[in-house]
């Protein structure tokens, strides 16, 4: 799973980055470096009325998609903290996720995510970890948006991380890994015409993950949603990881 996760790019890096052409937002998320459920974060989207596939929008929308047949405000933003990741191997099939995946994919940068370790792996349990990229530039995670209206008529975007399961390294931790998108993959991902299933999943297919991120261990101070700034992501010394065998 991917539970929380620290930006801290402003919006002209990330636009260069993630080679925005189009829209942007007209002021910026403030840094924030333990980012929970229902927080606004990024996502990168092909255009919503522009033709060209060339252009690629920024926006900001909240985590956690909002169940499209829902009708209640309280209901549907409560929601949302149940909705942050779908799990690639049925986000084309889940109700929630289902039509998202067809025509509304985009990219979720990220500085860096959070994972705590569960008794299946080599450390103890619920050890948090930090997770960000060899390269130190911002990790392209696959996600999904929608937009969602209420009664009153406010309109609601909002977005889901997808997972897949743990590879290598970062399944000593936890058996949930965001899916990782690679530069090369990005125009593919977003193009609103590509709705075949099977060459989506293929996109999705990430190995060696050990060669896009490293992780490593952060205190406690990480579990409370009310802790933010750069010491977070600070690492912290352990013991010898415990030996399952």
């Amino acid at each position: 799973m991917c539970g929380r996760y620290a930006q801290s790019a402003d919006m002209r890096e990330l636009m260069e980055q993630f080679e925005v052409t189009g829209s942007a937002p007209g002021q910026s998320i403030p840094v924030n470096w333990n980012i929970a459920p229902t927080n606004p974060i990024y996502i990168v989207r092909s255009p919503i009325k522009e033709e060209s596939e060339t252009k690629k929008d920024l926006a900001i929308v909240s985590w956690g998609l909002i169940a499209p047949w829902l009708s209640d405000v309280i209901e549907a933003k409560t929601s949302q903290s149940r909705a942050i990741n779908a799990r690639s191997e049925s986000v084309h099939e889940k109700p929630t996720f289902r039509d998202a995946f067809k025509q509304r994919r985009c990219l979720v940068p990220a500085q860096g995510y959070y994972e705590w370790a569960t008794a299946l792996g080599q450390y103890k349990p619920k050890q948090a970890f930090y997770i960000s990229s060899r390269d130190g530039a911002q990790l392209s995670i696959a996600g999904i948006w929608s937009s969602w209206r209420a009664p009153n008529g406010e309109v609601i975007e909002s977005a889901s991380i997808i997972t897949q399961e743990a590879q290598g390294e970062l399944a000593t931790i936890h058996s949930r890994m965001p899916v990782f998108m690679p530069r090369n993959r990005w125009d593919a991902w977003l193009d609103p015409k590509n709705k075949e299933i099977e060459e989506l999943r293929n996109l999705m297919v990430v190995h060696s993950p050990e060669s896009i991120v490293k992780a490593h261990p952060v205190s406690t101070a990480v579990n409370s949603v009310a802790n933010n700034g750069a010491q977070l992501i600070e690492a912290i010394e352990l013991g010898e990881p415990e030996t399952l065998f």
